[in-house]
């Protein structure tokens, strides 16, 4: 087992890393920003290092002061968490040749899936079924042919993107031509990369997506699946799982399709295999080569700690005992919630009791910067339905109580409350008819 970790990130995820590296007695080393000095990881872990200023650029995105800190601290590995440079290869490049575990794939690994039309192109050779596509890159003297034959709307991504960044919604030729370069502009600006491609756009699909762990050796097995469908701006709000959008047959044959991918390409560690699921059918859309967000879900259903499955792997242990098939049981459900303002937590309460989960590094006094990711904490709730973990999230979220910055808990109530929520019957349009409709 690897013996010191350095935990490359901030926030949540690195409380999260640090409580498990305490239960499988792994010394833990947490970078940090001086704007994140006095925050709750860097007093959790058992070591903490200042790398630069507030801004990422300086600080969480600066990969020879994070190298040099991993180094100088006498770290065995290092785990990128979520985000920064999470899913950067040249970063997982770095740690290796400094002679360090990086705990995720191989930077191939990252290079092949980080770029959107190669990885579709991998998963369309072992017919993994694909939304329709532009197959290849496209610019303002390609996309229009490329349009006519995919059939509109489409969608405009960039190759090397993520997060909604340099994404453009195109229903016509004209609305088109005037968004590729805008599109590229913005991947470049996000990416250093402008390559953009075109997909169909499915005007309110459902968004699911299957947890993997895999050794790197062929052996790979699945947690479940999460349904991410509510969103805003194409960032998650609420994930979910089972998923009432899938069959027991279309459940089947998605897991089968993901795990077959990951056994293709020898991947090793913790990943994402992400569908959109559509007129009856599921489409490829990325692989997510780290561990997300929303773990927790998966872990509530499986029982199987994935942070704990990444160190274990790293280390050359392969998957153990969930090697064997797992069979997810009961519901769980996350609610992301969300900071709207920089300032100080004046007060901070989380939420409990049975079947009750809160991840988060807040805590009265902390700070929440204006440099970073709004995310300030994650309520789960576990279950044995949907109708029950329904009730149970609502009381969850109502003893939340977090004063002094504004948050997006009481829309999150509003979405539970919704009758189209409720029922089911929703894409991820959802979050736009009950609320920016009523505008």
């Amino acid at each position: 087992m690897i013996s010191s970790l350095l935990i490359a990130n901030r926030g949540e995820i690195a409380v999260r890393i640090i409580r498990t590296c305490r239960e499988l007695g792994v010394r833990s080393v947490v970078v940090h920003s001086t704007a994140d000095a006095g925050s709750l990881p860097v007093r959790m872990a058992d070591s903490a290092i200042c790398i630069g200023p507030p801004l990422a650029k300086d600080s969480y995105l600066n990969v020879p002061n994070i190298i040099a800190s991993a180094v100088l601290s006498r770290c065995d590995a290092v785990h990128p968490g979520v985000g920064f440079l999470a899913e950067n290869a040249d970063f997982a490049r770095s740690v290796t040749e400094a002679g360090l575990i990086f705990v995720g794939p191989a930077a191939e690994t990252i290079d092949l899936l980080g770029d959107k039309i190669r990885a579709r192109a991998t998963a369309t050779s072992l017919s993994v079924p694909c939304t329709p596509g532009s197959g290849g890159a496209v610019d303002e003297s390609t996309a229009a042919e490329a349009a006519g034959t995919i059939g509109y709307p489409v969608i405009i991504k960039a190759a090397a993107g993520g997060g909604g960044k340099g994404m453009r919604i195109a229903r016509n030729e004209a609305e088109l031509l005037a968004s590729v370069p805008i599109a590229k502009r913005e991947a470049k600006a996000s990416f250093a990369d402008d390559t953009v491609y075109l997909e169909h756009y499915f005007e309110s699909p459902r968004h699911v997506e299957i947890q993997l762990l895999a050794d790197g050796a062929g052996n790979v097995v699945s947690l479940g699946e999460r349904d991410c469908t509510v969103q805003k701006n194409h960032q998650k709000l609420i994930e979910e799982s089972p998923s009432g959008a899938l069959s027991g047959e279309m459940r089947t044959a998605m897991e089968t399709d993901a795990v077959r991918l990951f056994r293709e390409l020898k991947y090793s560690g913790a990943g994402t295999v992400e569908f959109l699921v559509a007129e009856g059918r599921y489409f490829f859309m990325e692989v997510n080569a780290r561990v997300q967000v929303e773990h927790p879900v998966s872990e509530l259903r499986s029982g199987i700690d994935i942070i704990a499955a990444q160190l274990r792997i790293a280390s050359g242990d392969g998957l153990g005992s969930t090697a064997e098939r797992v069979v997810p049981a009961g519901y769980a459900m996350e609610c992301r919630i969300n900071a709207l303002e920089a300032g100080t937590v004046t007060g901070f309460t989380p939420p409990g009791g049975f079947g009750v989960r809160c991840d988060t590094h807040m805590e009265t006094g902390a700070m929440v910067p204006p440099y970073y990711d709004s995310l300030i904490a994650k309520v789960l709730v576990s279950a044995s339905d949907r109708a029950e973990g329904l009730v149970r999230m609502k009381r969850a979220l109502g003893e939340l109580r977090i004063e002094g910055v504004r948050t997006n808990r009481d829309e999150q109530l509003a979405i539970l409350d919704s009758p189209i929520f409720r029922k089911g019957e929703y894409g991820t349009e959802l979050y736009r008819r009950l609320f920016e409709e009523k505008k």
